[in-house]
């Protein structure tokens, strides 16, 4: 394929369209990569076991094609602590702020332990452990979610795989870029998650300008969820977009179906940023558990994990029992444009269509 869409990472990946999506569903990350676009599968949330069960199942119906991992790296944690040391971390003033808060919206107590209890965010053996994973199987990419991949940059090269780094600031793109990343993602914040302050249009062009020269291509991500954003990010210079939520409520994603009608229902000023679901600032949904935790009556939100670990009863109870009035997930501003369910290839084919439009139009102006 040549053309408007054909961009320097269709090359690296040998891909048609300059789509990445990131899902922590992995048949949303095979019918993207079967549609010629690029799939990230977030497995933070995951044991080693199960890591490596799920990239078999993706290999076996890809066909060859290239894919990645997302995982965690974080420096601000504990070196290695079990969960029951974690829990006794958490001081008294904040479970008891938890409780007032589960009482008020009558939150159920979770049927499962959350998944949270496995998160690479715990602690950093946990996610070296997961990382080892990662080399075994010699992934085609491994993605850096939060933390920087730079410690491992020589012996992925040197087992064939790429390292991508996501940057919420342009100094830790030219940090990035120093010490070889492969791929930068420019992340505004705009985008759902783990984000910095900048706007995506404005730390786009600058991580841009300063991979100029080097090769690398750049990524855009933050509230891409139409063609228009797509042709928007490569006339900002990039390389291709990065998007997230606009898979969430897909055909093929495994989010609870109540979850699903929320975001189809959300708007833009129905996601917040705030650091009271992990510890980091992040994009989500607002819900009960946000609006308690910016009142006045609320203690000083823990650092990274602890947060993370408290909110995660709220979290998991809320899915278990369909609360959909409790429910909140990452997700970013373009959440205006998720307005129906529909096929992974449809959302992918209606992005590209769109592009195209856009770029058809300023050809024959």
């Amino acid at each position: 394929m040549s053309g408007p869409l054909h961009t320097p990472l269709c090359d690296k990946l040998g891909i048609e369209y300059p789509i990445v999506a990131f899902t922590h569903c992995k048949d949303v990350a095979v019918a993207v990569i079967n549609s010629g676009g690029f799939a990230v599968l977030g497995e933070a949330l995951h044991t080693p076991d199960h890591i490596a069960a799920d990239i078999k199942w993706i290999r076996e119906r890809i066909g060859g094609k290239p894919f990645g991992i997302d995982l965690v790296l974080p420096s601000s944690v504990p070196e290695e602590k079990s969960v029951e040391e974690l829990l006794a971390m958490i001081p008294a003033e904040h479970r008891a702020f938890e409780q007032k808060i589960k009482a008020k919206y009558n939150v159920p107590d979770p049927k499962v332990r959350p998944d949270i209890h496995v998160w690479g965010g715990l602690d950093q053996r946990r996610a070296l452990n997961q990382l080892e994973v990662i080399f075994d199987e010699r992934v085609p990419v491994f993605a850096s979610g939060l933390g920087s991949p730079a410690f491992l940059l020589k012996r992925a090269h040197e087992l064939g795989m790429q390292v991508w780094g996501l940057v919420g600031k342009p100094r830790q793109a030219k940090k990035q870029l120093a010490a070889g990343t492969d791929v930068i993602i420019a992340q505004g914040f705009d985008a759902a998650g783990h984000t910095g302050n900048i706007g995506t249009f404005s730390i786009v062009p600058q991580v841009v300008d300063a991979a100029r020269g080097t090769g690398v291509p750049i990524i855009a991500a933050g509230g891409v969820t139409t063609g228009r954003h797509l042709a928007a990010a490569l006339a900002l210079g990039a390389d291709g977009v990065w998007t997230g939520s606009l898979w969430l409520a897909s055909r093929e994603s495994d989010v609870n179906l109540p979850l699903k009608e929320r975001l189809i229902e959300a708007e833009t000023d129905d996601t917040v940023y705030s650091d009271c679901i992990s510890g980091y600032t992040m994009r989500t949904t607002r819900s009960p558990w946000h609006n308690e935790w910016a009142s006045a009556e609320a203690p000083e939100v823990l650092k990274p994990p602890l947060q993370m670990i408290l909110s995660s009863n709220y979290i998991q109870g809320s899915l278990d029992y369909q609360r959909k009035d409790l429910m909140t997930e990452a997700a970013g501003q373009g959440i205006h444009y998720i307005t129906e369910m529909k096929p992974a290839r449809q959302i992918l084919s209606d992005i590209v269509e769109e592009a195209l439009d856009v770029f058809d139009r300023f050809a024959n102006a």
